[in-house]
């Protein structure tokens, strides 16, 4: 395992032997990190927060932070990340709600700079969001959807299997 000095790792969290942690990163306490996972300067990983193996995680990335919904009263919620998925610089992503109790990334996501996605999202493999997308809480996003810069998308849409949503267009209802 290889942390950085400057970076802070709770003692009770499991992270697997070739396991790099970048200058300033903080990892909490029952935070997982699967094998051959490389976590990039000043990433912040939260409580429940689960990440595969051979994931890349960049600067400033903050992962499994409680929801931002007004409901949310505490509890042992979670953040899913599969295995090989990119998650670029700052972007953020929300660990569940108590109505779902999980936000799920699958496997081979390539989540791109500034995109946020917000509690209880569940997003297939293969999933592609470009700088700035927006995911409000409770987006499903199927297998090799492709969403384009800067696109907002409504709480509990879904967006279907291999879409492509062009950048700037926002997304107020399901796209099949």
């Amino acid at each position: 395992m290889k942390i950085h000095p400057t970076a802070l790792v709770h003692p009770k969290a499991e992270l697997a032997d070739d396991v790099s942690v970048g200058p300033y990163a903080v990892v909490e306490e029952g935070v997982v990190v699967g094998a051959g996972t490389k976590i990039g300067s000043h990433v912040y990983l939260a409580k429940g927060t689960v990440i595969g193996e051979d994931c890349k995680i960049f600067h400033g990335a903050v992962l499994g932070m409680p929801p931002q919904d007004l409901k949310f009263t505490g509890g042992d919620t979670s953040l899913r990340i599969g295995d090989r998925t990119v998650i670029r610089e700052y972007a953020t992503i929300h660990r569940g709600s108590h109505a779902k109790g999980e936000t799920v990334v699958g496997s081979d996501c390539f989540i791109m700079a500034y995109a946020h996605i917000a509690h209880d999202c569940f997003l297939e493999d293969h999933v592609i969001l470009t700088n700035m997308v927006q995911l409000a809480g409770h987006v499903t996003v199927e297998r090799y959807a492709y969403l384009g810069g800067m696109v907002p998308v409504h709480q509990f849409v879904r967006i279907g299997q291999h879409c492509m949503v062009g950048g700037g267009y926002r997304v107020p209802k399901d796209v099949p």
